[in-house]
C-alpha cells in the first residue's frame, strides 16, 4: 500500500513538474514573440485610393535625352516625373524643358556644377573635396535662383550628384545632409540598395534605386518587394533611350508604367515632392 502511494506520488510530482515546463515554454514564447506580433498588428501606411506602395520616377543631369525622347512617352501615359536639373544644360533645350514644365513635371535641383569626388578625374575641378559647406550653400542657392529664372519654377527636391553627401575631407569632412534638409523638401541619394519606409525614412536622405540599363524583369522584384513592407521606392535613371551607358530603356519604362497603372497591382506613380508632401502630411 505504501509503496502505491508512493508511485502514485512521484507520478503526481512528475505530471505537475511536466505542466509547470511547458506552461513555462508558453509564457516564454509569448514574451519572445510579442514585437513581432507588435510588428504584424501594427497598420500598414495608408497610401491614396488604397494602392500599396508608391513609386516615382527621377532622372538626372537634364540629359538632352530626357526632353528629346524621355518626356514624350511620359506624357503618352499620363505620367508625372521628377527631373533634377543643372541649369547649364536646361539652357542647351530651354523650350522642351519649358513644355514638361506645363506638362506637370516636377523640377529638382542638381547643383550649378555637379561635384562629386576629385577620385573622378571629370570632376577634379569640382571636387567634393575642395568644397565648403558655404561653398556648397551658395551654389544650392544660385542653382536654385537660375531655375527658377529659366523655368519659372522653384526646386523643392535635390539629388546628390554621384549620391555623395560630404564635403571636406579626413578630420575635416562633413555632411550637407542638414544644409539639403535646410533647403529642399527632399534630397535622393544614388545607387542605394533599397526602398523608402514612409514610416521612418528621413526626407533629406531618401535612398534611390538605380533604373539605368535594366529591363522590367529586373525592376519587378523591386516593385514586388516594396510592396510587402508598403514602402516607397524611388527610382533614379539618365539618359531616356533605347541602349546606351547610364540610360534608362524606355521599353522597360512602357512595361512598368502600364504594369504601376492597372489597378490589381496597387502602385501610385507619382513625383518625388508629391509623394514626400503626401507622407509629411500623413505623419502629421
Amino acid at each position: 500500500m505504501k509503496v502505491h502511494q508512493t508511485l502514485s506520488a512521484i507520478s503526481c510530482q512528475k505530471n505537475f513538474l511536466r505542466f509547470k515546463f511547458l506552461l513555462f515554454s508558453f509564457l516564454f514564447s509569448i514574451l519572445m514573440n510579442e514585437p513581432l506580433l507588435a510588428q504584424q498588428d501594427k497598420p500598414a501606411f495608408s497610401w491614396p485610393d488604397g494602392k500599396q506602395i508608391a513609386v516615382s520616377l527621377t532622372f538626372d543631369d537634364a540629359r538632352l535625352s530626357q526632353v528629346d525622347v524621355g518626356t514624350s512617352l511620359l506624357n503618352q501615359y499620363g505620367v508625372k516625373a521628377t527631373f533634377i536639373v543643372v541649369p547649364s544644360n536646361v539652357e542647351k533645350r530651354l523650350d522642351g524643358w519649358k513644355k514638361a514644365v506645363a506638362d506637370g513635371h516636377e523640377i529638382g535641383n542638381h547643383t550649378l556644377f555637379h561635384p562629386c569626388s576629385g577620385n573622378f578625374p571629370w570632376s577634379r575641378n569640382e571636387a567634393l573635396e575642395n568644397y565648403t559647406i558655404k561653398q556648397m550653400r551658395n551654389e544650392l542657392v544660385d542653382a536654385n535662383k537660375q531655375i527658377e529664372k529659366l523655368l519659372g519654377v522653384k526646386p523643392e527636391v535635390f539629388a546628390y550628384p554621384c549620391g555623395s553627401t560630404f564635403v571636406g575631407r579626413g578630420s575635416k569632412t562633413k555632411s550637407y545632409v542638414p544644409l539639403i534638409a535646410d533647403l529642399f523638401l527632399a534630397g535622393r541619394g544614388w545607387l542605394d540598395e533599397g526602398p523608402n519606409d514612409p514610416t521612418f525614412c528621413d526626407f533629406a536622405q531618401l535612398t534611390g534605386m538605380e533604373m539605368d540599363g535594366k529591363d522590367f524583369d529586373q525592376i519587378l522584384p523591386l516593385l514586388q518587394n516594396a510592396k510587402k513592407t508598403g514602402a516607397w521606392l524611388v527610382l533614379a535613371g539618365h539618359e531616356m533611350g533605347d541602349s546606351g551607358n547610364q540610360t534608362t530603356r524606355l521599353s522597360m519604362l512602357k512595361k512598368l508604367i502600364e504594369y504601376a497603372q492597372d489597378p490589381a497591382n496597387g502602385i501610385w506613380i507619382a513625383p518625388m515632392g508629391t509623394v514626400a508632401k503626401y507622407i509629411q502630411d500623413k505623419r502629421k
